[in-house]
């Protein structure tokens, strides 16, 4: 139970740290940066996920 309020607090703080990096136009840039980059890596795993399922769904169509 000690670990999971510890967590909570770690999460917690992340996202008021966010809020107030946010307000920062620095903050907020850098802030877009990575999520644009998250969006970026996400993109790439949806991608090879559904390539991955169009061989398995066709597995002759190569």
């Amino acid at each position: 139970m000690k670990n999971v309020k510890w967590f909570l607090i770690g999460v917690i703080g992340g996202f008021v740290a966010a809020h107030f990096m946010n307000k920062d136009p620095r903050g907020h840039d850098l802030l877009a940066d990575v999520d644009a980059r998250i969006s970026e890596f996400t993109a790439i795993l949806g991608d090879s996920y559904r390539q991955q399922e169009a061989r398995l769904v066709d597995p002759h169509d190569d």
